[in-house]
């Protein structure tokens, strides 16, 4: 049969193929030490995991939900997001839409905004998933590139030139995969502003935002004169990082009533409903879940300063924050993923390259990421950490490897 071009020519998933370098070690230096892909490594609270399990035994929970989900579970999240950006947020049940996974928020939110053939500008590196779904919609990606000089922070004078009559939205991931980088609230506010002076949206996934703990992500929510964040904005949200539930398949679009609207027509055709069990189980714990998700939030933050103590001094983080660091590798002429293959084979490490994730990119010189890797510190735990480290520090690299300091 004849197979869809589109789809064939979308960049291959890059999980995978470091899965395909890591079937290569032979164990000689203990167990694998996996820190590629961005998973939890805390099991879900057990108060959570009880309500899952009755919920999964419920008749109730075997049918179909409202296509955007549970209203109550959409009160819920009202409420979390109130106590997440303070007081004066102005969100209600009907501004969100519960989609299976952040990866259909982000997908279903394309569809909704834009047509084949027009723009939406990507900070690079970027998202992989985030690239791959743009291409398959037929929406040009214009990348906007994230120096290491700038701690990998995009700039909003650069976005501006990017800017055509066939752009439909700026998107931002803060804290950001790959790179770890937490955008600081008055950058963010400068992004919403920029998309408003051009009547496009701002589109801003906040996966991690939870693993931010020093103020507020960003004020953008809150009831403020000459300013209705619904005209601009459009979040979304993941269940699976805050909560340890990936594999429940969660997420969400906060959104004003009118994008929900075109959203729901295009869910309708791609889910039908979030699943039931996690909706009722989520209804019925979320507030209680508040001090499980601040605490593995702060246990987290001290993993990365352990991260940072283990390295080796000739490897240099760049930017960290939420599930990862981005850090550069010290050899000269070597590109990441040299090294991360050589590293996986010879001592047990998996990372990925920052070449995973500037992958469909076209016209713009890569180059400068060639020596950039992306450490995922969130699911190993803390002993796991320190084995990195001396492995990274017993790692002998081939003779012709010249240290760049």
């Amino acid at each position: 049969m004849m197979l869809s071009k589109t789809v064939a020519n979308i960049t291959l998933p890059p999980i995978p193929l470091a899965q395909q370098w890591a079937a290569n070690y032979d164990c000689s230096r203990g167990p694998l030490l996996n820190l590629s892909q961005g998973v939890p490594g805390t099991p879900p609270p057990k108060e959570l995991l009880d309500a899952l399990g009755r919920a999964a035994q419920s008749s109730e929970c075997a049918g179909y939900t409202k296509i955007l989900g549970l209203s109550e579970l959409r009160q819920a999240l009202a409420e979390e997001m109130l106590a997440t950006y303070g007081p004066g947020t102005n969100i209600s049940p009907n501004d969100i839409g519960l989609t299976v996974g952040c990866n259909m928020a982000f997908a279903c939110t394309m569809l909704a905004l834009a047509d084949p053939g027009d723009e939406a500008i990507l900070p690079m590196p970027w998202y992989f998933n985030h690239q791959m779904t743009l291409q398959m919609q037929g929406i040009k990606v214009v990348p906007l590139p994230l120096l290491p000089e700038d701690a990998f922070i995009p700039s909003v004078a650069k976005c501006r030139p990017l800017i055509s009559s066939r752009t439909k939205a700026i998107v931002l991931v803060s804290p950001n995969n790959p790179t770890g980088a937490i955008y600081p609230p008055a950058l963010i506010r400068s992004f919403a502003e920029l998309a408003r002076e051009n009547s496009i949206a701002l589109v801003i996934d906040e996966t991690y935002r939870d693993f931010v703990l020093d103020g507020i992500p960003h004020d953008l929510f809150k009831k403020v004169e000459n300013w209705d964040w619904r005209d601009t904005v459009i979040q979304l949200f993941s269940f699976s990082k805050s909560y340890c539930v990936p594999g429940h398949r969660l997420g969400a679009v906060i959104a004003s009533p009118d994008v929900l609207a075109q959203v729901t027509t295009v869910l309708d055709c791609l889910q039908i409903c979030p699943p039931s069990p996690i909706q009722t189980a989520l209804v019925q714990t979320l507030p209680s879940l508040r001090s499980f998700v601040r605490s593995n939030a702060q246990a987290l933050q001290n993993r990365q300063e352990l991260f940072r103590s283990v390295l080796p001094p000739t490897w240099k983080i760049g930017a960290a924050g939420g599930y990862f660091a981005f850090v550069r590798h010290p050899f000269k002429n070597v590109t990441s993923e040299e090294v991360c293959k050589r590293l996986v084979e010879d001592v047990g490490v998996l990372f990925l390259p920052a070449t995973f994730f500037v992958g469909g990119s076209e016209g713009v010189d890569t180059g400068i990421y060639d020596r950039w890797i992306r450490v995922a510190v969130a699911n190993v735990d803390d002993d796991t950490v320190k084995a990195v480290g001396d492995r990274l520090h017993a790692f002998s690299a081939p003779s012709e490897w010249v240290l760049d300091y």
